[in-house]
């Protein structure tokens, strides 16, 4: 069951924050004109005491952080794990990143409404989103096609529009940690719609992961409202050759930097790749 977070926040924005109000408007006025003018001390507890309840207390101190934690989140900036291996060798299994959310648009949180466009998605961003077949796992892959484009993948190539995507070859790839696996795949460099970036592939493999057919048939366009995503670990990935398009709403936005790595498998002691940190996602 995945915890809806912002669903929470906004529970306890409306909660702590109406409970401060009410007492502000209707409690907080009794309390003051029951309380003693004299300045003497009353040891009454509760309102002919004039004190303030504990529990409107708890709600003046946690409103203003719970408040200030659901604009970031839903306006600005929020923080993901990347669980696997898909993103390959761009993002590895452990690696803490930001993901910009007014990239795309602005949108109320929960109602997932876009009040405010900003900017749309772009060939060779890194976006996260829900995951179409359930709209509530979050996916992180590479925008591949945009809408109107035609794309194919074949022989480990894109086919954007007719026109295959350069790549330059690297060598063999060296894997760490819960990358491991990946050892001896080939690295490359895509150039895709002028937008370079490192991928892996497995030669020897099919171009299509088992199970997927969306593109056994041949080219398919990418229709208006919808943008179609691969992971850059090619041959180990879940993404739009599988289940399709992903839908513009589901978007939830633009990964843009790594703040922390933590991975569990890695050697020593605290298992972080320093040399991570801070690093842009391109």
């Amino acid at each position: 069951m995945n915890f809806d977070f912002p669903a929470f926040l906004v529970l306890a924005c409306a909660v702590t924050g109406g409970i401060w109000l009410v007492d502000a408007l209707v409690f907080a006025p009794r309390r003051r004109a029951l309380a003693p003018t004299d300045g003497s001390v009353v040891a009454v507890p509760g309102p002919a005491g004039g004190r303030e309840p504990i529990l409107v207390e708890y709600a003046r101190s946690f409103f203003p952080v719970i408040l200030v934690v659901l604009l970031l989140r839903s306006f600005v900036v929020e923080p993901f794990r990347i669980p696997s291996n898909s993103m390959m060798p761009t993002l590895l299994t452990g690696d803490f990143i930001l993901v910009n959310k007014f990239a795309y648009g602005l949108r109320l949180p929960v109602l997932n409404f876009k009040f405010l466009p900003v900017g749309e998605p772009r060939h060779g961003d890194v976006v996260v989103f829900k995951y179409p077949q359930d709209g509530k796992t979050d996916y992180i892959k590479r925008i591949i096609g945009v809408p109107g484009d035609e794309v194919f993948y074949r022989d480990k190539t894109i086919y954007l529009n007719g026109k295959p995507q350069g790549q330059v070859a690297l060598g063999r790839y060296t894997g760490v940690a819960s990358g491991a696996g990946m050892t001896g795949a080939r690295e490359a460099v895509e150039t895709l719609a002028g937008v370079e970036h490192h991928t892996l592939v497995r030669q020897g493999l099919p171009d299509l992961p088992p199970g997927c057919r969306v593109l056994a048939a041949g080219p398919v366009q990418v229709p208006p409202g919808f943008y179609f995503v691969m992971g850059d670990n090619r041959d180990n990935s879940n993404d739009s050759r599988c289940w399709g398009f992903v839908p513009e709403e589901n978007l939830v936005g633009k990964a843009f930097a790594i703040w922390m790595h933590w991975d569990g498998e890695r050697d020593g002691f605290p298992p972080i790749a320093w040399g991570r940190l801070g690093n842009l996602i391109r």
